[in-house]
């Protein structure tokens, strides 16, 4: 008898009165295929949204320090006026930056300052990212 005989024997004889016999090895996997699909898909849309996540985060990073920066570069072009001017101009920079100036420090013509962003990573989850800048004319050593 054949391969395919065989086979087709053993379906008929599972679907007559004495079907009730154990089932051959090839049928009893039937639908462990479905599972494991979709338990990978399920582990691919959690790698996807905690990439998403890390992607957001860093980008909240980024926005903070180049905020910084901005705010830092364009206080020192003010610093020669004081502080309260070289302040409030890198702040007006800052915020157009998306960021929230927390402190402002003006030493000589060298400002510093440290700005906050809020970045939502994932939705319900709130977090900040925060950074200093400081900017000023160069300074070589002496020597």
């Amino acid at each position: 008898m054949g391969w395919a005989r065989r086979r087709l024997a053993v379906r008929r004889t599972r679907c007559g009165p004495a079907a009730d016999g154990p089932v051959p090895d090839l049928e009893r996997d039937r639908g462990a295929a479905s599972i494991f699909v979709l338990a990978l898909g399920l582990v691919l849309v959690a790698a996807g949204i905690a990439g998403a996540a890390v992607g957001a985060a860093r980008v909240g990073r980024h926005q903070a320090r180049t905020a910084a920066d901005l705010g830092a570069l364009a206080g020192a072009a003010r610093a020669v006026e004081g502080a309260e001017v070289a302040c409030a101009r890198a702040e007006r920079f800052a915020v157009a930056n998306g960021a929230r100036m927390r402190s402002c420090r003006l030493d000589g013509l060298e400002i510093v300052i440290d700005v906050q962003i809020i970045v939502t990573p994932l939705p319900g989850l709130v977090r900040s990212a925060s950074t200093a800048a400081r900017a000023g004319p160069v300074s070589i050593p002496a020597g």
